[in-house]
């Protein structure tokens, strides 16, 4: 019975040390993660940049993880981790991927997401690889291979028919390539505007030259007349019934309002500058190599 129980043992430990060993995955804290120093704030902006105007047009999401070390993992076992982690690309249409690059082991990855496979395809992730990042890496310019590999990226998913992504949630259907009318600080501004108005020219005729009013710099900041109008409308309903929102009651002691607007401690953003992964699924696809 000691004989099976310290077999027993053995075997797990064996199993369970590795697993224990491995690396962490890092926080998702934007499109760009370097956790060895390589890219410049510049850098890491413009590729963040590149890669945000990738989501607005397409849906698609991509994302590049920089890393010393894999400790002795397999990169491809590695890269699976983070892009099962971090979930890169929209839930059921899986169109995201993943450059990862273990500076110190001199090796990188592209992990391709179930929906992109057929356009980035393991062959072609290779020769991204092989052909565009991995030259300029041996010289140096690591940032010039970062760039480069996600150019060709982009360009094979922009060749992609994809769903098209859908509209910010906070966008009004009308307003939303414009302006958004709800956002605190355009609220704040016509709750300033009204109460001095509606104070000289009382309740009714204040309101409805604080719509007018909203309406003109609305239609001079947009240059459109319908939505300006609409904003109009909107700024004179809302100085018309203000008196029914709650009064300074209703604040918090942190400065914001109680419920429903924002508080003093935080700008809606999430800690990873307001990206994250979209539920996006991957199988392993893509392809690896060495510098």
């Amino acid at each position: 019975m000691k004989v099976l129980r310290a077999t027993l043992l053995a075997l797990l430990l064996g199993w369970a040390l590795p697993a224990i060993a491995l690396v962490a995955v890092p926080q998702l804290t934007g499109r760009v993660v370097d956790r060895t120093g390589t890219l410049s704030s510049g850098d890491i902006a413009q590729v963040s940049e590149t890669l945000a105007d990738l989501e607005r047009r397409k849906g698609s999401q991509i994302a590049v993880l920089i890393v010393p070390t894999t400790d002795g993992e397999p990169i491809e076992q590695f890269s699976l981790r983070v892009a099962e982690a971090w979930k890169i690309g929209r839930k059921k249409v899986d169109d995201g991927a993943l450059l990862v690059v273990a500076k110190n082991d001199r090796h990188l990855r592209i992990e391709v997401g179930y929906g992109l496979e057929g356009a980035i395809t393991d062959v072609t992730a290779r020769r991204i690889i092989d052909e565009v990042i991995v030259p300029k890496f041996r010289a140096g310019d690591f940032a010039g291979g970062i760039s480069a590999g996600i150019e060709k990226l982009i360009g094979l998913v922009n060749g992609e028919k994809l769903p098209a992504p859908a509209p910010a949630h906070w966008q009004s259907p009308k307003l939303g390539n414009y302006i958004d009318p709800f956002n605190p600080f355009v609220l704040a501004f016509v709750f300033l505007v009204s109460g001095g108005l509606r104070a000289v020219l009382g309740r009714l005729v204040g309101s409805a030259a604080t719509g007018g009013l909203v309406g003109f710099l609305a239609w001079l900041f947009i240059g459109s007349l319908g939505a300006a109008l609409v904003v109009g409308v909107l700024a004179f309903l809302f100085a018309a019934f203000i008196d029914l929102f709650p009064s300074g009651s209703g604040r918090s002691s942190s400065g914001g309002w109680s419920s429903g607007g924002w508080s003093g401690g935080s700008s809606g953003s999430s800690s990873s500058g307001g990206f994250s992964g979209g539920g996006g699924s991957f199988g392993g696809g893509g392809a690896s190599g060495s510098w």
